[in-house]
Parts: C-alpha cells; sequence; structure tokens
C-alpha cells in the first residue's frame, strides 16, 4: 500500500494578440536590475534573514537572491521554473505542473520541510505541511525578488522552516503603473498576462492584473502520453498607500483551474484500480499590512490574511480550507549596539474532507489553531562582530508548544568580507496526513492513521563566508550538517494486520554550497553554484517500518548539482542567455543523471517592448527527474516564444 498525495497542474488555453506599443513612461525595476555591478548587488536590501531590512552581504545565513532580472532573462514561464535559478535548492519537474521542491534533502512531490511565502502568506498546506506548486501561479512581472534561505528558520518563520524559506516579494503597485500584455506560445504551453496601473488618493496606487495558461500532456520515454495538460486562470489586485511614517498595502488574488490526474494518482492500493478524473482546483487571498515608521530606525507592523482554498480530487477526496493568519512585529533598537525585533502569530485553519471509500482523514472536519511568540537581538560586540540570539515558543494542537532557537556569529574581517557559524533547533510539527489519515476509507483499516506522530527534530551547523574576491567576482560557501530525529515511518501495527504512521528513523545530513559570479566583460555575465549532499539514513531501534522509508528519504535527492547561467548583453537592444545544469542520479526510485541546456534570445525593438525566443533541453535526449519510470514524465526539447509590451 503506497498513499501519494494528488498530482497538481495548471494548464489554460489561450488565443491573444498584441498591438504595437507606444514608448513607455518610465522603465521597469527588472531593466534597472540588469544594469547593477556585483558591488551594488551584493548591497540588495533583504527581509527574510532577520525580518528587518539589511545588506545581503551582510547577511549570516546561506541566502540566495534572485532579482526580477534573472527571472526575465531564464525565460520561466512559473514560479517553480523560476526557483531553479537558486543554487541551493533541488528542484525536479515530476509532470506538467507537478514539481518536488526542498532544499537539503527530503525531496518528494511531498516534500515537507520548506516554508514558502508570497508577499508574507505562508503557502504550506496543513493538510501536508507542504505546498501545492500548482496554484501558486504568481505573475512573474509582478516579482520584486525571490529570497532563498537553505537552512533552519524556525525562530522567524515557525515550524514548518526546517530546511530553508522561500519568501518570493512582489513589487510596490507604485512601480507597476500603466498597462502591460505578455502573450507567449511555445509547443508546450500558451500564455497570457494582463496588467494595468494608475495612482488613486493622495499617495496611493494600484494594479489589476490576470493571467491564464495552458499546458499540454507530457509522455512517457516510450512516447506513452501521460495524462496531466491543466487549465487555469488568475485574477489580482495590489493596492499600496504611503503617507508620512506610514506604509499600507493590500493584495488580494483569486484562481480556478482544471488539472488532468496523471498515474499513478492520488492513492494506489495493490489490486484496485482507480478512475483517475480531473481535479478542480479554486481559492481566493487577501493579505493586508501596515506599517509605521518609528525614530532610530525602529518599526511597527502588523499583517492580516486570509486564504481560502478548494480542491477536488475524484475519486479520492476532496478538501476545502480556509485559514486566517495575524502577525504583529516590533523592531527597536535598546540600545546602540542591539537590533532587536520582537513579534506574535496567531493562525487558525477550519479543514473540510470529504472522504471516500479508498482514504479518508478523520475526523473529516477538524479545526487547528497555533500561536507563537519570537524574539531575535542583533548584538554588535565589535565594529567587526555581531552575535545573533533568538528563539520562538509555537504552540499547535498536536503536540502542544515546540522550542525554536537560534544562534549566529557573524565576523567582518573586512568590508567585502563576511565569516559566520550558527547552531539552530528546529522541528517539523505534525499534519494531516500524519496523524489523521485512514485507509481504506471505511472499517476495517489497514492504515490506521499516526495517533502518536510527534514533531520531528533537527539539530544544525553551519558554517559560511559570503564577499567578493575581486572587484569583480563575487563568492558564497556553506558548509552544514544536520542530527534529525523522529523521522516519518509507516509502522506494523501491535496485531500485524495494520500498520500506522510513526516516527521510527534517524539521519544524519552534511553539505557543501558554493556559488559566485564573475563579471567578466562590462557587458558579460558568469554565475555557476555547486551542491553536495551526503545522507546517513537509518531506523531508531525498535522502528519496524513497512515501506521502505529509509531508501525513499535517502534516495531522492541528488548528491551533487550544479548550475552555470552565462548573461551577455549583445547590444542595447539585444541580449542572450545560457543555462546550463547537471544533477546527479536518483536511486529510489531509479533515475539516471541529466544535463540540461536552456537558451534564450532577447530583442527590444523600442523601449517597453521586448521579444524573445527560449529553448530548452536543448542537449538532447529526453529526460526524467522524478518518480518511477512507468510513469515518469521525460522532457525533451521545447520552444517557448514570448512578446511583452508596457506602455
Amino acid at each position: 500500500m503506497r498513499l501519494q498525495l494528488p498530482r497538481l497542474g495548471t494548464l489554460l488555453s489561450i488565443a491573444a494578440a498584441c498591438a504595437a506599443a507606444p514608448l513607455a513612461q518610465a522603465q521597469s525595476l527588472a531593466a534597472k536590475l540588469s544594469t547593477l555591478s556585483l558591488e551594488e548587488l551584493s548591497n540588495i536590501e533583504i527581509t527574510s534573514v532577520s525580518k528587518r531590512a539589511e545588506r545581503l552581504s551582510d547577511a549570516p545565513t546561506s541566502v540566495f537572491v534572485i532579482t526580477a532580472d534573472d527571472i526575465r532573462r531564464s525565460g520561466a514561464t512559473s514560479l517553480p521554473e523560476a526557483l531553479r535559478l537558486a543554487p541551493n535548492l533541488q528542484v525536479a519537474r515530476v509532470a506538467a505542473n507537478d514539481w518536488a521542491i526542498s532544499a537539503r534533502g527530503f525531496n518528494s512531490t511531498a516534500a515537507n520541510k520548506l516554508q514558502v511565502l508570497i508577499d508574507g502568506r505562508s503557502v504550506y498546506s496543513p493538510l501536508f505541511s507542504g505546498v501545492f506548486w500548482d496554484v501558486q501561479d504568481v505573475l512573474l512581472e509582478d516579482i520584486d525578488r525571490i529570497e532563498v534561505i537553505s537552512g533552519p528558520g524556525g525562530t522567524l518563520w515557525g515550524v514548518n522552516a526546517v530546511n530553508g524559506v522561500v519568501n518570493v516579494i512582489t513589487r510596490s503597485a507604485a512601480l507597476a503603473q500603466g498597462e502591460l500584455v505578455a502573450v507567449g506560445a511555445g509547443n508546450f504551453e500558451s500564455t497570457l498576462a494582463l496588467r494595468h496601473g494608475g495612482p488613486f488618493g493622495a499617495g496611493g496606487h494600484f494594479e489589476i492584473n490576470a493571467k491564464r495558461l495552458d499546458r499540454q500532456h507530457t509522455q512517457t520515454a516510450d512516447r506513452i502520453d501521460v495524462n496531466d495538460a491543466s487549465h487555469t486562470t488568475q485574477i489580482g489586485f495590489r493596492a499600496d498607500w504611503e503617507a508620512s511614517s506610514d506604509r499600507f498595502s493590500l493584495v488580494g488574488n483569486a484562481y480556478d483551474g482544471k488539472l488532468h490526474q496523471p498515474l499513478p494518482g492520488t492513492i494506489a492500493i495493490t489490486g484496485v484500480d482507480l478512475p483517475l478524473d480531473t481535479i478542480s482546483v479554486s481559492g481566493a487571498n487577501l493579505v493586508g499590512k501596515w506599517e509605521r515608521r518609528l525614530d532610530g530606525d525602529a518599526g511597527l507592523s502588523v499583517q492580516v490574511t486570509y486564504d481560502r482554498t478548494e480542491r477536488v480530487v475524484p475519486p479520492t477526496f476532496g478538501d476545502k480550507l480556509d485559514i486566517v493568519d495575524l502577525q504583529f512585529q516590533h523592531a527597536l533598537h535598546p540600545s546602540a549596539s542591539q537590533a532587536l525585533v520582537w513579534g506574535a502569530e496567531y493562525r487558525h485553519a477550519r479543514d473540510r474532507v470529504t472522504n471516500s471509500t479508498y482514504v479518508a482523514f478523520l475526523p473529516g472536519s477538524f479545526n487547528q489553531t497555533w500561536t507563537s511568540l519570537f524574539a531575535q537581538d542583533e548584538i554588535t560586540l565589535t565594529p567587526e562582530l555581531r552575535l545573533t540570539l533568538g528563539a520562538r515558543v509555537e504552540r499547535n494542537d498536536y503536540t502542544g508548544s515546540e522550542f525554536l532557537p537560534n544562534a549566529r556569529l557573524a565576523w567582518k574581517p573586512a568590508a567585502d568580507h563576511l565569516l559566520w557559524a550558527a547552531a539552530s533547533r528546529t522541528v517539523r510539527a505534525p499534519s494531516r496526513l500524519d496523524r489523521d489519515t485512514f485507509v481504506p476509507g471505511e472499517p476495517p483499516f489497514l492504515l490506521t492513521g499516526g495517533p502518536d506522530f510527534q514533531s520531528e527534530v533537527a539539530q544544525v551547523y553551519e558554517v559560511g563566508y559570503r564577499g567578493q574576491p575581486t572587484t569583480h567576482t563575487s563568492l558564497s560557501a556553506t558548509v552544514f550538517h544536520a542530527n534529525y530525529d523522529k523521522l516519518h515511518t509507516q509502522e506494523l501495527g501491535p496485531t500485524g494486520t495494520t500498520v500506522f504512521y510513526g516516527n521510527g528513523m534517524q539521519a544524519s545530513v552534511r553539505g557543501l554550497e558554493i556559488w559566485g559570479s564573475v563579471q567578466a566583460t562590462p557587458s558579460w555575465r558568469l554565475h555557476a553554484g555547486l551542491t553536495r549532499l551526503l545522507q546517513d539514513f537509518h531506523l531508531r531501534p525498535g522502528s519496524i517500518d513497512t515501506a521502505d522509508s529509509v531508501a525513499a528519504a535517502q534516495g531522492s535527492n541528488p548528491s551533487r548539482q550544479w548550475v552555470l547561467r552565462s548573461s551577455h548583453d549583445l547590444s542595447a537592444r539585444s541580449e542572450i542567455d545560457l543555462s546550463m545544469r547537471y544533477v546527479s542520479a536518483l536511486s529510489a526510485p531509479a533515475v539516471p543523471s541529466y544535463l540540461a541546456a536552456d537558451l534564450r534570445w532577447a530583442w527590444r525593438p523600442r523601449e517597453g517592448t521586448e521579444l524573445s525566443i527560449t529553448g530548452q533541453n536543448l542537449l538532447g535526449p529526453r529526460h526524467g527527474e522524478f518518480t518511477p519510470v512507468e510513469t515518469r514524465s521525460a522532457f525533451g526539447r521545447a520552444v517557448f516564444v514570448k512578446l511583452v509590451n508596457r506602455f
């Protein structure tokens, strides 16, 4: 018996034409970023590391920033594709719209140790502590940057930030004025995006947008069609006001889609052949945030989030989930040598599952509440030496209160060099999948949930460097060692006829993350990144695991991967970008290593207009990236043509 989360996709049919546009009134932020030097890029302000603005070069953690210009020049058409740009993530495409994304191992289609936020809204599902990537369809032209932290972030971001944090930050409506039309088509997908922005009131700006996406089905290596096409539509808006010391933003989105469901589907039971009908997805979300700047670089903020999601996965289950989240934060300087940030969060989820004869979440209706309080203090010991101490106490309804401390030491021997070390404890709290899953959906049960499933625990130690060895080079390197305990297993029940979810596995994971850039000439920049992962998974004494959890956990992550990107401005109006990535073989299930290359050429006939052609997987034979070979999508050459007009 094998339980697997539903595959999700987003795919839409479109036809669009675009009239010639007049000259743009102002350059976009993405265009400005393309002119930044490596030194200026290192001084970009980020917020994910300390929940306050700080320079990237001062951040004592393994963090990579994907800029708006990186996304544009990559030719990516979706958020998961854009995340391939981060060398400290493992990103595997499973099907047309299904992805496995993690950091520092533990990858799967139900990866549950990565916290993902979009404009401050956490998008992990309490159903399985992971992300439904098929419905995170952000308008890429609106993204300001993506801050990708590999390593624990529990002190600031809570119990699911075990192996990393992905923070997607869209730009203010003030930077999205005028009209935008983006239309693209290729042999695999088509997309249309529209946006309109303008001023209103005193100090206010707004934008409204819409996106439609259509992806065709993929094929296996044997040219058998994979039933994974999809059709989705999304509309959204953003409004920003700023007056005196106050700033307010309101961001909302709504989406609807039909996702074809490929084999093996949501659940596979030996001897049972389940019909796989189309998955229906829909939802809406709203994020309101108020910020006030105080004297001395201090500040207050309050954020309120509402998130509604619906997913119907025939014939196994349907889920309606409503989440309300309230966050408060205060940043201040108690003394000249301290920068303190503290805050509190209240999160409430109302989950309503429609069960089936195949699988059930019991009880079907369930409410959960999470409350937390955190504080982190950065202490300047000397002008070159900083100590950061922080902790979070978070309570959940399954295991009670969890303690998430961290300590970081940062030393700047010179202005362009940072050495840092960190020690952290973090946990992954149980989800409904861990505690409440029963198979089949009616008694007698073979899988009887996990009534005693506890939080998974990680102790993590890191040492890193970030700096500019020369004016034309930048480098970041991190070595880490993590010890995990109480990891998820499927244990044999006391009668020998049932199984249940338990905490029967431990692991030791260590590795290296390194990346850097070289400004070869004023018009040519090279980026490279490499990760190395060494894993040792083993069962705890007394565990009787029936699902070969050790092989699955250890074999689903590449031991090595590297990426090389070349960005070259051919002239003031044209550019060419080449990306190559290598991923080593997986062992469970067996997936061969692969080398892939993408090439993009873009031409701007006038300011505000860009035509681009992107070729993907140009190096030869089609390759799979995840899941068993019988149902594995094999990705081959693809071409995508895109026209963007800003006016």
